[in-house]
């Protein structure tokens, strides 16, 4: 026995140097993503903003997001992704210290966090197809599923809780510039780790082609929403999600720091305290996943993980009592997280290396392709309606559609018929197998693309 497979199984990667570089560049990113949340809320408030003016705000950066995410799916499956990652840290630290010398100066302005935050935005969307793209070339295959459920810890716990706490602290001992400087340094720590990683090359044969790059990615393009448009469970997955988030997102992201001001009577610790209660729980689900096999029936309880975990949502908007709050967002993110974990394995299991990179960009953009709009609407709502309304819905329109897309998509019948323990993975699938016309026994058809080929573990 390995001293891998000695360790419990949630910690495996970390035999790996290079994953435990990559869990340093990424626990940095997220403790200043998470600061950043924070801060940016109290910045608008400190301005005198509005709900609405909030909303400009997020909109920004689900805007930057979608706006980029799809040409980062395809430059994910093109360029060594560290590359990717490397620039995308540069950028956010440069953000953040632009933020700083603005709020500092006293010139900083909604608009300006707008703007700013746009621009986080764009980088996520090369950040989220790259990375998980890379990871699958940095690691077997049956240690994925510990992976993401370390990233799961890692997201909920930085930038649910050690960020916001941060942010907290440093707003309560000067003002929001401190905490947007504090977090353009962090961004050192990220760019030192990747600097310190390999450049593995992407697991891809790229064959030479006389189209025109522009023309090139949009046959890219078309090729994902090919195989997203076939894959049936993937498909009714992401049909489900970008309802999910149309109708929970804004009120998380808008709502939730107003509720706690008007309800609770509560500043910005206690806001963050909401915060890091959705993140502990989310790290709690992510660990606890991470921990065991998957499951068999692993796109029902994702599915209901998802629909069900926003039930507590609803309580939100009723109560004063801020620990209830607390409660209520630490089962949210701890169904949410959990089910996230089982959502990343399932792609990197079942969709072929050469695809990753744009599937994970789809995902990222047509289950957020809403996003905006849910930002835009909840400021209103909130106002028009009242914030126990807006809850409300939050918390009971998502079971209704979990129950209506495993019923209307046959997701229970697609699980028993594929399962992942017994079945070939995507990643194994070898250049050679799949010029002889060799497919994994999985229900998707391998896409027009290149063929695929395993992972090259060396340095270029």
């Amino acid at each position: 026995m390995t001293t891998a497979t000695r360790m419990p199984r949630a910690l495996r990667p970390f035999g790996s140097g290079q994953y435990r570089l990559l869990v340093v560049a990424l626990s940095a990113s997220l403790l200043s993503a998470g600061a950043w949340i924070v801060a940016a809320a109290w910045q608008v408030i400190e301005l005198g903003g509005s709900p609405i003016d909030l909303s400009i705000v997020a909109v920004g950066a689900s805007l930057g997001l979608v706006a980029a995410v799809l040409v980062g799916g395809v430059i994910a499956d093109r360029v060594p992704q560290r590359r990717i990652l490397l620039v995308v840290e540069a950028v956010r630290s440069v953000v953040f210290g632009i933020a700083g010398a603005l709020a500092l100066a006293g010139l900083i302005e909604v608009w300006h966090l707008a703007v700013l935050s746009f621009v986080l935005g764009v980088a996520d969307g090369f950040f989220y197809p790259a990375y998980s793209a890379w990871l699958p070339a940095l690691l077997p295959a049956d240690q994925l599923l510990a992976a993401n459920g370390v990233e799961g810890v890692l997201r909920p716990v930085a930038q649910n809780a050690a960020g916001p706490a941060l942010a907290s602290v440093l707003i309560a001992v000067q003002a929001p510039w401190l905490a947007f400087l504090v977090v353009a340094v962090l961004q050192v720590v990220a760019i030192a780790g990747l600097g310190l990683m390999h450049t593995t090359a992407v697991r891809r044969d790229l064959e030479a082609s006389e189209l025109h790059p522009v023309r090139q990615m949009f046959v890219d393009l078309r090729d994902g929403f090919s195989y997203l448009l076939r894959t049936r469970w993937l498909f009714a997955t992401l049909a489900f999600s970008i309802l999910l988030v149309l109708v929970v997102i804004g009120p998380i992201e808008v709502l939730i720091p107003f509720a706690v001001r008007d309800q609770t009577g509560g500043g910005a610790g206690e806001f963050a305290l909401v915060l890091a209660s959705f993140g502990i729980g989310g790290a709690v689900g992510s660990l606890l996943v991470a921990s065991f096999r998957l499951p068999r029936r692993y796109l029902t309880l994702m599915i209901l993980a998802w629909g069900f975990g926003c039930i507590p949502l609803a309580v939100i908007g009723v109560t004063s009592w801020l620990w209830v709050m607390v409660v209520a967002t630490f089962i949210v993110g701890f169904l949410f997280d959990a089910a996230s974990v089982v959502w990343g394995t399932l792609l990197q299991r079942r969709v072929p290396p050469a695809m990753l990179g744009r599937v994970s960009s789809l995902d990222f953009f047509v289950s957020l392709a809403l996003m905006p709009l849910s930002m835009a609407i909840a400021g209103p709502v909130g106002e028009w309606l009242g914030l126990a309304p807006a809850f409300l819905l939050a918390g009971l329109v998502p079971p209704l559609l979990a129950v209506i897309t495993l019923a209307a998509a046959r997701l229970g019948q697609d699980e028993l018929a594929h399962p992942l323990d017994g079945m070939l993975d995507a990643t194994q699938v070898t250049g050679s197998e799949a010029a002889a016309g060799f497919a994994p026994p999985v229900d998707e058809p391998h896409p027009r693309s290149p063929a695929v080929r395993p992972a090259d573990p060396r340095p270029e």
